[in-house]
C-alpha cells in the first residue's frame, strides 16, 4: 500500500484542464455508481456502456471458439471483463494510474452488467441479442457454464455474487481514483 502511495505522488502533476476533465469523469462514475448501486438486479442501467461491453462480450466468443462449448460459452462473459483489465494494465505500464482506476471501475461494472443475464440461467427470461429469450432458444451461455459445472440451481446467489463483487470493485476503483486526483490537485497547486 505504501508503494501505491508513493506511486501517487511521483505521477507528473497535470495542468489544471486536465484535473477539470479528470474531477467530471470521476463524479460520473460515481453517479452511474449510485444508479448501479439502487437498480435491481435485472434493470441494466447504463445503456452506452452496455453496448460497447455487449461487442466485447460477443467477440469473445468468437475468441475462445477453438476451446471447445464450454470455453466458447465461457469466453464472453470472460472477454467482456478481462477487456477492462487488460485496459488497466496498460494504463498503470504508461504510469496513468487515474485511468487504471477508471478501467478497473469499468471491470467491476462489466460484472453488475452480468449479474442478471447469471441469475436469469434457469429462468431463461432475459431476451437475448436475436430478439428471442433463451426459453425461446437453446437457452443462453450461463445456464450452459453453470449447467456444465453442476451450479444451476445457485445461479441467483452466483448472481448476487457477481453484482457484489462488481460493486466493491467500482467503489475501490473511485476511491483509488478520487485518491490519485488528489494528490495530483495538491502537486499541481505546488508547483504552479
Amino acid at each position: 500500500m505504501l508503494e501505491e502511495w508513493r506511486a501517487i505522488e511521483d505521477e507528473a502533476p497535470v495542468d489544471q484542464g486536465y484535473l477539470v476533465f479528470r474531477a467530471a469523469l470521476l463524479a460520473l462514475l460515481a453517479w452511474l455508481f449510485l444508479r448501479l448501486l439502487a437498480s435491481r438486479m435485472g434493470v441494466y442501467d447504463v445503456p452506452l456502456l452496455d453496448m460497447v461491453n455487449l461487442v466485447f462480450h460477443e467477440a469473445g466468443h468468437i475468441l475462445f471458439l477453438p476451446f471447445g462449448s464450454f470455453m466458447t460459452s465461457l469466453g464472453g462473459s470472460l472477454t467482456q471483463v478481462l477487456i477492462p483489465l487488460v485496459c488497466a494494465a496498460a494504463f498503470w505500464t504508461k504510469a496513468d494510474r487515474f485511468a487504471a482506476a477508471a478501467a478497473v471501475w469499468w471491470a467491476g461494472q462489466n460484472l453488475v452488467d452480468l449479474a442478471p443475464y447469471v441469475g436469469d440461467a434457469r429462468a431463461l427470461q432475459i431476451v437475448l441479442l436475436g430478439g428471442h429469450t433463451g426459453a425461446e432458444v437453446e437457452g443462453h451461455d450461463w445456464e450452459a457454464i453453470l449447467g456444465a459445472l453442476g451450479l444451476l440451481n445457485h445461479d441467483l446467489t452466483i448472481a448476487r455474487g457477481f453484482r457484489f463483487v462488481g460493486l466493491a470493485l467500482m467503489l475501490g476503483a473511485m476511491a483509488w481514483a478520487a485518491a490519485i486526483l488528489r494528490a495530483q490537485y495538491l502537486k499541481s497547486r505546488n508547483q504552479g
